[in-house]
């Protein structure tokens, strides 16, 4: 043995038994607290023992544990707040059994949970807040806190509806946090507090009167309230209430383990909780926007079985937002979703399918955008299937039926989401479907909502899938919906092409490309071709359209095998299509031109703007000005035409975002530099610092994407008002009505544009008020425009 390991062999010796002691009461205590943390989030599970006596023994168990883990068993309570609020009423039981058996740790626990609902309220984490301020309702019910002082922390929220200058979405919230507790404590406060709990009601009532619901058409699914009323979520939710009430606080759903205890838990000593005020508003703020509440089914529409709560019962509301609550707890994991919605714990007192795809569905169609990404939705469905295929299908079917039927009164972005859903859920079923239930829509004009839902379906359903699928799925009288083969469309080789100009110089191109050429030789075959924009005397055009188009058309045309081929040959050819369209009119006929190649192929289009915006070939001022161009009419309402115009601003967007924080970062680093340098430390990074020039430079690169990004929402904007203005005036001289299927569409999308981009068009609302008030403009625009304003005032 070498002498460096005898001297590391005898100092083990030397300090071996103290250190294996104390890695002993490490691993001891991470063993322990491991323990603790799987009894206490498990607690509530199947047990072969009544929840009852689980509650007792763990109460039992964490007491005693008490004295060198309180820190840590208080910490995993205060987390299971937020992470497990279906198993609230277990864990305020079990708080309510340690404070009857340890006051001080009662006290404990809730200052630490004041203090979380304090930071949540501080940092924007409302769902965590309205999570902590119902369990602290809770606690009241479990004798742990004075029901007075519950109380005074509700009269403070109320109270910030008397705040000057603050948008209502900030009241709004502070309502909803303590509405939304009052079905657990409503019963408890009217027993101890009646005059308080009587005025606190009254202030609500007072509120939810006054408030200004301006925002609400904006946010429905269906602009009808025929068949179901289509409420706002604060006037639901009152309604609830106030039924709740006149039923003196009596609901059926709310499990209560505490009752099991009340002998034990009233004889505790409760604590009162600290004056809780919510913080001051700043701008900064991103409270929840409203929402409407989605109703698809009364219990008219169930057959058999339990009944369907009213729209009215706060059973209906309880439901909901459980079952929300799981479809949000397991979003990453669709088979654990639906079998967890499948064992809701009161399955057999409700008609528990139709309430799962009612509140999926509102999900789905959330406005301005679903909380989750839509696929999510419908695997969600396609499990929902698999583990009840006796009965969820045929819920799943008259629902989509009831969907279909009221349709002409569904908004737009809905209408979107209904038709991806559909076409994924029919791929996913070997496409299969009773169209001939649907055949009486073949006789209406095709841009109406149902043809065109129809006919978008098939689309989406050929991405899936492929042409002669499709075909075969529908019968013969669906073939005026059913899409054309997409194949691209190379103008060089067809019938009477040797007239074009450009022809013999397209057939070079084909052999040079297919012979590899270098890029530089294919701008020697373009460079004779003549500019047709240019006369005698004058200077050069900006750019070049028949080159444009003998070089775009051949490219895609040797590209058309796949996505993956058209994408080599922009790679291999970026550097002449970056020279050919260096002016946004130049990018404009690229895409002109890309639409004459691939018209019937809607998915390719899609995909090749995408990649040419990511390249940076083309500008998205240039996809916006091409979409509304006149050769793009006719395709204006198709479904994807807005797909490209959505993906082209959250590209924008996103780069601008990527831009900000690169500036933000440099800063950080720069200002972190500067105190270390202050404080007299050393740096050993200093080749990482930035410096002041670099950042001016990124600097004026975010000023010219925010420029560039704020003169897109303009083009779109006053596009928009063009297109309107112009119908508006045809119809005037031609005496027809101006409310077509067309305009119909049209508002839709302008509103679309506003809901679902809220957060960039706030950036420049200043410059839109402008542009719209001293613009001619159809009142239905200012319409919209006063609704969205009215959405987070």
């Amino acid at each position: 043995m070498s002498s460096r390991r005898r001297h590391d062999s005898y100092s083990d010796e030397e300090d071996g038994p103290s250190s294996a002691r104390k890695r002993r009461r490490v691993s001891e205590n991470v063993d322990i607290e491991d323990r603790l943390e799987s009894l206490i989030t498990r607690v509530g599970e199947k047990s072969t023992s009544s929840l009852e006596s689980n509650l007792e023994g763990l109460a039992s168990v964490l007491e005693a544990d008490l004295q060198n883990y309180k820190t840590k068993i208080l910490k995993i309570l205060v987390e299971c707040v937020a992470a497990l609020p279906e198993k609230m009423a277990v864990y305020t039981t079990l708080v309510g059994l340690l404070n009857a058996k340890n006051y001080n740790c009662g006290g404990e626990f809730t200052e630490l949970l004041v203090r979380h609902l304090k930071e949540a309220l501080k940092t924007g984490e409302f769902d965590n807040a309205l999570l902590i301020v119902r369990f602290l309702s809770d606690l009241v019910n479990c004798h742990v806190i004075v029901a007075g002082s519950l109380i005074a922390m509700f009269d403070n929220f109320i109270e910030v509806t008397l705040e000057d200058n603050i948008p209502q979405v900030r009241s709004d919230f502070y309502i909803y946090a303590v509405m939304a507790s009052l079905p657990w404590v409503g019963k408890e406060l009217q027993e101890k507090k009646e005059q308080e709990f009587g005025k606190l009601l009254m202030s609500i009532d007072n509120y939810i009167s006054k408030r200004q619901k301006i925002h609400a058409p904006t946010l429905r699914v269906w602009t009808s309230d025929d068949p179901h009323p289509q409420e706002e979520y604060l006037d639901c939710l009152w309604s609830q209430i106030k039924n709740l009430r006149a039923n003196k606080w009596a609901e059926k759903q709310i499990t209560r383990p505490y009752l099991a205890f009340d002998g034990v838990l009233c004889e505790a000593l409760q604590h009162t909780l600290p004056q809780i005020i919510p913080p001051s508003h700043n701008d900064e703020m991103s409270y929840p926007l409203p929402r409407v509440i989605f109703r698809m089914f009364d219990y008219t529409d169930v057959p058999e079985g339990p009944v369907l709560p009213g729209s009215h019962a706060i059973e209906r509301y309880l439901i909901e937002e459980q079952l929300r609550r799981i479809i949000f707890k397991h979003a990453f994991d669709r088979k654990d979703c639906a079998a967890s919605l499948l064992s809701y714990p009161m399955k057999n007192k409700v008609p528990l399918n139709y309430m799962i795809v009612e509140v999926m569905f509102g999900e789905l169609f959330l406005l301005p955008r679903c909380p989750r990404l839509e696929i999510y939705y419908g695997s969600t469905f396609i499990e929902l299937c698999k583990l009840q295929p006796g009965s969820m299908p045929q819920v799943l079917a008259q629902a989509t039926e009831l969907l279909f039927e009221r349709i002409d009164s569904m908004n737009l972005s809905c209408i979107e989401r209904l038709t991806n859903w559909f076409a994924y859920h029919l791929s996913n079923f070997q496409f299969r479907w009773s169209w001939d239930d649907w055949s009486s829509c073949l006789q209406m004009d095709p841009e109406l909502p149902k043809p065109k839902f129809i006919k978008e379906v098939l689309i989406k359903c050929m991405r899936l899938s492929y042409h002669q699928r499709i075909v075969e799925t529908c019968t013969e009288d669906f073939a005026p919906l059913i899409p054309e083969k997409p194949q691209s469309n190379f103008k060089y080789e067809k019938e009477g092409s040797g007239s074009l100009p450009g022809t013999m110089t397209a057939h070079q191109l084909i052999q040079a490309i297919k012979s590899k050429c270098t890029p530089e030789e294919t701008m020697v075959i373009l460079k004779d071709l003549p500019n047709p924009l240019k006369e005698d005397d004058e200077t050069d055009p900006t750019y070049h359209p028949l080159r444009i188009d003998v070089f775009v058309s051949t490219l895609l045309h040797l590209g058309n095998k796949s996505f993956s081929h058209s994408f080599a040959a922009i790679a291999k050819f970026h550097h002449i299509l970056k020279l050919l369209a260096d002016t946004e009119e130049g990018q404009i006929w690229v895409l002109r031109t890309m639409f004459e190649v691939w018209r019937s192929h809607q998915q390719m289009m899609v995909v090749l703007v995408d990649k040419l915006l990511k390249t940076q070939i083309i500008e998205p001022s240039a996809v916006a000005n091409w979409l509304f161009s006149s050769e793009m009419q006719p395709e204006f309402t198709k479904f994807y035409v807005w797909e490209i115009m959505h993906s082209t601003i959250t590209k924008m967007s996103k780069h601008v975002d990527k831009l900000q924080k690169e500036v933000d970062d440099a800063k950080d680093k720069l200002d972190a530099y500067k105190r270390r340098i202050n404080d007299g430390l050393e740096d050993d990074d200093d080749d990482d610092v930035p410096t002041e020039s670099l950042i001016e430079r990124m600097e004026e690169r975010l000023d010219l994407a925010q420029n560039q990004q704020k003169r897109l929402f303009l083009i779109i904007f006053q596009r928009f008002i063009m297109v309107l203005s112009d119908h508006l005036a045809n119809c005037e001289s031609n005496g027809i009505d101006y409310s077509t299927p067309w305009y119909k569409w049209c508002i839709e999308r302008l509103q679309q544009i506003f809901l679902l981009h809220h957060e960039l068009v706030y950036r420049y609302i200043s410059t839109l008020e402008t542009l719209l008030f001293t613009s001619d403009i159809d009142f239905h625009i200012l319409e919209i425009f006063q609704q969205f304003c009215a959405l987070r005032s």
